[in-house]
C-alpha cells in the first residue's frame, strides 16, 4: 500500500473538525425535538447506509474473530457513547461552552499515547494543544460567561467531559486495527455496532415517539448531521490510520471555530476581535503540533 503524502492526513483531520463544528450547531437546532439517544442512533443510522453501498462495492473485507469485539466496543464508543453524552450535555449549556470542553480531547489523547508509550511527549506538541484550547476559549468570548441552565449545568460538563475522554481513548486504540484493515469497512462496522447500541438507549430514553414529530427543518438538521458524520469519520479514521492520535485530534480546535464563523456567515454576527485573537492562536497551535 502507498504512504499518502505526509499533507493528506492533516487535511483529512482538519475537514474532520470542520465537519464536527457545524455538526455541532445542527444538534443544537434540533436536540430540542428529539432525545440524544434517538438522535445519535439516527445519525449513525443514516450514516451507515451512506457507507453501505461504498462497501459493498469495493468487496468483502473478513475480520480476524480476535478483533471484531474490539473494533465493535471502539464503534459504539467513538460513535454512541460519545455522541450520546454530547447531545446530553447540550441540552444543560451553550454550544460555545460544550465546545470548549471538548477542545481538550487532544490533550487527553496525548496524555493517554504518551502513558502508553505511542508518542513521544515533545514541548512543541504540548505548546501546540494548549494553544489551540487558548484559542478556542477566546473566540468563544464572552458566551462562556453565560449560563444556560444555573445550577443544573454541571451535568452538562460531566457529560462533555466525559465525551471527550471516550474520544480520546477511542482514537489512541483505533490505531492498530485501522493498519490492520481498510477505514470504509472499519467505519461502517464501527457505525452499525452503534445504531444498535444507541437503539437499546433510545428505546429506555422512551423519546422514539418523538420522531413522527420532528419538523421539516429538523430532519434537514439530522439528514446533515448523519452525512456530515458518514464522511467525518471516514476522514478521522483515514487520519488516524497515517498520523498520530495528537497530531489528528488537535483538529477538533477547528470544531468551535467553525461553529462561530457559522454563526457570522448565516446569523449575521459580527466579527469581533477575540474571534480574530482565537484564530490566530489556534492557526499558531496547529503549527506547533505539528512540529517534531
Amino acid at each position: 500500500m502507498a504512504t499518502p503524502h505526509p499533507s493528506l492526513p492533516i487535511i483529512a483531520a482538519a475537514l474532520t473538525g470542520i465537519l464536527v463544528g457545524a455538526a455541532i450547531v445542527a444538534t443544537r437546532f434540533v436536540v430540542g425535538e428529539v432525545g440524544p439517544a434517538s438522535l445519535a442512533m439516527l445519525r449513525y443510522m443514516i450514516g451507515f447506509m451512506f457507507l453501505l453501498p461504498v462497501v459493498l462495492v469495493s468487496g468483502p473485507i473478513r475480520f480476524a474473530r480476535r478483533d471484531i469485539l474490539a473494533i465493535a466496543l471502539l464503534g459504539i464508543g467513538q460513535f454512541g457513547v460519545l455522541i450520546a453524552l454530547l447531545n446530553f450535555g447540550l441540552q444543560f449549556m451553550t454550544a460555545a461552552r460544550a465546545a470548549l470542553i471538548f477542545a481538550t480531547l487532544p490533550l487527553l489523547a496525548m496524555g493517554l499515547a504518551v502513558a502508553l508509550g505511542r508518542e513521544q511527549l515533545t514541548a512543541p506538541k504540548i505548546i501546540g494543544v494548549l494553544l489551540t484550547i487558548v484559542g478556542v476559549g477566546a473566540v468563544l468570548g464572552g458566551k462562556l460567561l453565560t449560563s444556560q441552565n444555573g445550577t443544573t449545568e454541571w451535568l452538562g460538563i460531566v457529560a462533555v467531559l466525559a465525551s471527550a475522554v471516550v474520544g480520546a481513548v477511542c482514537s489512541v486504540y483505533y490505531r492498530p486495527y485501522l493498519q490492520r484493515y481498510p477505514t470504509v469497512p472499519i467505519s461502517a462496522f464501527a457505525m452499525l455496532s452503534s445504531v444498535v447500541f444507541l437503539a437499546g438507549l433510545a428505546v429506555a430514553e422512551g423519546s422514539l415517539g418523538d420522531i413522527a414529530s420532528v419538523s421539516p427543518a429538523g430532519w434537514v438538521a439530522i439528514g446533515f448531521i448523519g452525512l456530515s458524520s458518514a464522511f467525518g469519520y471516514l476522514l478521522w479514521l483515514w487520519a488516524l490510520k497515517h498520523a498520530t492520535p495528537t497530531r489528528v485530534t488537535v483538529f477538533l480546535s477547528l470544531s468551535p471555530v467553525t461553529a462561530a464563523l457559522l454563526g457570522v456567515a448565516i446569523l449575521g454576527e459580527t466579527i469581533s476581535a477575540s474571534l480574530v485573537i482565537g484564530l490566530a492562536c489556534v492557526a499558531w497551535g496547529l503549527f506547533w503540533a505539528h512540529r517534531n
